[in-house]
Formats: structure tokens, C-alpha cells, sequence
């Protein structure tokens, strides 16, 4: 293994250089320190860098100098998403109204990377709230993707994203309301992984709380299933967290496909777009699929619009959210978010019950499927300008950033972002892969034959 470039290097490969003696934590996380004070001026990936962390490296150090490693990330050079409470340091949510006081205790899933011996590098930045797509925020500006930095790299998880594409280290974390993971990893060129809702125990809630995950944002699947190994499980203080012990998310990762039954989504429930470099990622990652033995056909659903339905459930969601705000503080949030929060302030009881009725039943009909995996885009077309202008977001969502993502986050099933290349611009393409609710392990199976089809 060559180890001169530790900043490159992947979870399990830093891991497996650490075992060797081959590498220390600490070097590793001076490799990626390095390479973040060279190229985030450009980025703009963090909100907020951990002072702690040369410390914890040094420990990390220690105990595999002792043969002692704490868990299965020891030394693991790890960012979170700033919605996620990190204790010492604050939870700002990309906003000038949030209070710059450090969080008193960390979130249950970043208590369990911690036992797990993760180093904890800093805070990436999100668009307000999670709110969009674009990358942006009124606190922290613009962060930009590595691949072009005149790109977004996506959102709301913008700073994971484009972290995991510099590499700023190799493990992330990135949540999800409506493709707040999938479509940043789909725009930056890296793995995105959704699970299915209560997998990754999440607290304090956030708007979205009903929809939304936390997950794991990476260069690999196999990381993807590292991390989320360490990450699942249940928490008493989400009481929307499953009740199930620990797994392995790599074990049966490498196991055939063939055999499975995979399904081409044809339409998410509306009339969504995909570009020609999403629909050949999408016609290279079915050749795969098909190649090693998969039953891959073409699917269709019957689904209710589920535009409509995502649109009232984020809308309402977002005027909440700006109603918690002090009054004589809303002229410092984002125009777009206030806009939203306008249009929808007057939805009523009754249509918010409606709308989740009809997610109910988008539930149903996708759990009804008899196939293995949902195969489909991620993203209707590659990452757009950063600076681009946003005229109407209540239709640029459901036509320019989540057509693709936001019927997983209805339905709570499991569904990952996978890099699937380059388009003739040179920017990322990918595919989304899905499967039935708590087959997280099939999502990522997939996923992973899918990779090493692609070579």
C-alpha cells in the first residue's frame, strides 16, 4: 500500500496502514490538514474546524502504538454536517439568527464516532436549515466544488460533499430530508448514502424531522458501510431510532447480484428530467447490473403526485422554521427560505394531513413491488453554476435539484448516490440505487457490485 499520500487514502486503507505501522493517525490527519489549508480558501467546505482534533490524533496514536485501537474508525479523520450538534463546538445551521455558544452534549450519532475513536475535524458548512439544493448560506457564503470551482457542489450537505471530494479526509457525515445527501454526493462526484429512516439515531430534530436522516458521505461504498456500521443503532433519546443491536453493513457487501430482481423507475410519481449524461450513467450502471447476473427490467409504479405531496411537507416544514425565528431577526435569513416560508405559512391542517395520507400511500406502492432494488437517476442534470440565480424554488424543486431523491425520503426507504463518472464538461455524473425499507444492506450491495463493474 502506498502511503505517501495518506490524505487519499480511504477509511479501511487508513485503517489497514495503521495496523501495519506503515502510518500513524497523526500523520494522517496532517496530510489532511494540509491539503484543507491549501484548497478550502477555494472550497469553503468548513463552518468550523475542531481545535481538539490534533489531540485525539495523538491519542489515537498512543493506543496503536500500544496495539490497543478504541473501535472500528480509531484515527479516522471524520466531519459533520453543522445541523448536527457537536459538543465544544456550535451548531450555527448556515445562519445568522442561530447562537454562536458551543453545544453542550454531542448527537447520538456523533457520541457513537467518538467511542469508535474518530477524529473529529470539524463542521461543514449546510445551506440554511438544510433548506436547498444550491450551496450556499447568508453565514458561511458560498462553498464551491472541487471538480469546478464556478460549480455548486449541491445541498443542503455542501460542505460534506465537497469535503469528500477534496479530500478533506475520508468519512463524513451528510442528512437528508429530500436528497440532501444524494444530491451533493451526485454533483461532487462521491457516495451518498440515505438509510432507511431510524437507522441512524438523530437528536435534537430538525424541521424535517419525520423525513429526515443523517448518513454517511464517502469515496467508497465499502466506507459508506464502515461508517454507517458505527453510526446505526438505537438511541433512547430518538424515539423515531430502531430498536435493533449493531450490525455489520459490510458483511454479504461483496456477495453476487446475480439473480436479484432490479427495477428501472421509469418516473418517481411525475413528469421528471434526466440529462444524457444521467441517462447513460443510468444505461452503464444497468449494463453492469445485467453483465453479473441481475433480472433487470423496466418499472413502473402507480404513485400519486408526489411533487405536490413533498412540496406542502417542505414548505410547511420550512414556515415553521422561520417562524421559531425571532421576528426582528428574519431579514438576516436567506430571501429564498422567507419566500417559501410565505407560500406556504397559510397551508392548513387539512392539507398537511392529505399530503401525509398520500405519503402513506407512496409507501405502500413502493413496498408492494416485488423486486430486490430500484435502480433510477440521481439528479436531473449536472451541478449547476454557484453563483447561478434562484427565481422560483418551489419549482426548481421538483424540476432542477430533488425530482429524482425526494420520493425515497417519502416512502423512508434506503437509497445511495453513486459516482458513475464524468459527462462530456468533465463534471460528475451518477445513479441512485434503492431498495425495500431496512435493506440498507441490499442498497449497499448493489451499490458495491455496481462499483466494481465500474472498475
Amino acid at each position: 500500500m502506498d502511503v505517501t499520500e495518506p490524505a487519499t487514502l480511504d477509511a479501511e486503507q487508513l485503517l489497514a496502514a495503521y495496523a501495519a505501522r506503515k502510518l500513524t493517525p497523526l500523520a494522517a490527519l496532517q496530510a489532511v490538514t494540509e491539503r484543507i489549508a491549501r484548497r478550502n480558501p477555494e472550497i469553503n467546505a468548513f463552518a468550523v474546524m475542531n481545535g481538539q482534533a490534533l489531540q485525539a490524533a495523538r491519542e489515537s496514536t498512543a493506543r496503536w502504538a500500544r496495539g490497543e485501537p478504541q473501535g472500528a474508525l480509531d484515527g479516522v479523520p471524520v466531519t459533520v454536517k453543522d445541523l448536527v450538534d457537536v459538543a465544544g463546538l456550535p451548531t450555527r445551521r448556515g445562519s445568522k439568527t442561530t447562537s454562536a455558544a458551543p453545544a453542550a452534549q454531542d448527537a447520538p450519532l456523533v457520541a457513537t464516532l467518538r467511542e469508535a475513536g474518530a477524529v473529529i475535524i470539524g463542521k461543514t458548512t449546510t445551506t440554511e436549515f438544510g433548506w436547498k439544493s444550491p450551496g450556499d448560506n447568508p453565514l458561511t457564503g458560498i462553498t464551491r466544488n472541487p471538480w469546478n470551482t464556478a460549480h455548486t457542489p449541491g445541498g443542503s450537505s455542501s460542505g460534506a460533499a465537497a469535503a469528500a471530494a477534496a479530500f478533506f479526509g475520508p468519512l463524513h457525515v451528510g442528512t437528508d430530508a429530500g436528497g440532501s445527501i444524494r444530491i451533493p454526493a451526485a454533483w461532487s462526484g462521491v457516495v451518498g448514502l440515505k438509510p432507511s429512516f431510524g437507522r441512524v439515531p438523530q437528536w435534537p430534530l430538525g424541521a424535517f424531522g419525520h423525513v429526515a436522516v443523517a448518513g454517511p458521505m464517502t469515496r467508497s461504498v465499502r466506507d459508506a458501510a464502515l461508517m454507517l456500521s458505527v453510526m446505526a443503532g438505537f438511541a433512547p433519546a430518538d424515539p423515531f431510532s430502531l430498536p435493533e443491536p449493531k450490525r455489520d453493513f459490510l458483511a454479504g457487501i461483496e456477495d453476487s447480484v446475480a439473480g436479484l430482481r432490479i427495477g428501472v423507475l421509469e418516473s418517481p410519481g411525475f413528469a421528471a428530467s434526466v440529462d444524457a449524461g444521467g441517462q447513460a450513467a443510468l444505461d452503464e450502471a444497468r449494463r453492469i447490473l445485467e453483465g453479473q447476473g441481475a433480472r433487470v427490467a423496466s418499472l413502473r409504479v402507480a404513485l400519486p403526485d408526489v411533487s405536490d405531496i413533498f412540496s406542502k411537507i417542505w414548505g410547511v416544514a420550512l414556515a415553521r422554521a422561520v417562524d421559531l425565528v425571532a421576528p426582528d431577526e428574519r431579514a438576516l435569513l436567506d430571501t429564498g427560505l422567507v419566500d417559501v416560508a410565505e407560500r406556504f405559512r397559510s397551508t392548513s391542517g387539512l392539507e398537511v394531513m392529505a399530503a401525509e395520507a398520500l405519503r402513506v400511500q407512496a409507501a405502500n406502492a413502493m413496498a408492494m413491488l416485488e423486486v430486490d432494488a430500484i435502480l433510477c437517476p440521481a439528479v436531473p442534470h449536472v451541478a449547476p453554476l454557484a453563483d447561478a440565480p434562484l427565481a422560483d424554488p418551489v419549482a426548481a424543486l421538483w424540476q432542477d435539484w430533488a425530482p429524482w431523491t425526494f420520493l425515497f425520503n417519502l416512502t423512508r426507504q434506503p437509497a445511495i448516490s453513486l459516482p458513475m463518472g464524468v459527462d462530456a464538461t468533465g463534471l460528475p455524473t451518477a445513479v441512485q440505487i434503492a431498495a425495500p425499507i431496512y435493506r440498507d444492506d441490499v442498497v449497499l450491495r448493489v451499490a458495491r457490485a455496481v462499483e466494481k463493474g465500474m472498475g
